[in-house]
C-alpha cells in the first residue's frame, strides 16, 4: 500500500522556471522589470465610457472603409450580372 503524502511535506514554494513569458494570458513586462506586481487600478464608470467611446472613434473608420468597398463591390457586380 502507498504511503500518503501529508500536505505539509508538499513544497508549493520552489520555482524551477519562470512563467512569465510572452504570449501567456498573465505575461506582465512590468513584473520582469521591476519583480513584483502592479497593484490593480479602479476605473470610474465615466471613465470606463470614455474608454469605449474612443474605441468606436478608432475602429469606426475601418469599418465604414469596408462597408463602403463592399458596397462598391456589390453595386459593381449588380451593373456586370445585369
Amino acid at each position: 500500500m502507498a504511503k500518503k503524502r501529508r500536505n505539509d511535506d508538499l513544497d508549493t514554494t520552489t520555482t524551477f522556471a519562470d512563467m512569465n513569458l510572452d504570449g501567456f494570458r498573465w505575461y506582465d513586462p512590468y513584473l520582469k522589470k521591476h519583480g513584483k506586481r502592479r497593484e490593480k487600478q479602479s476605473v470610474s464608470r465615466k471613465e470606463y465610457w470614455a474608454m469605449v467611446r474612443g474605441m468606436f472613434l478608432a475602429v469606426a473608420p475601418f469599418v465604414l472603409g469596408a462597408i463602403l468597398v463592399f458596397g462598391l463591390l456589390a453595386g459593381l457586380a449588380y451593373l456586370w450580372l445585369s
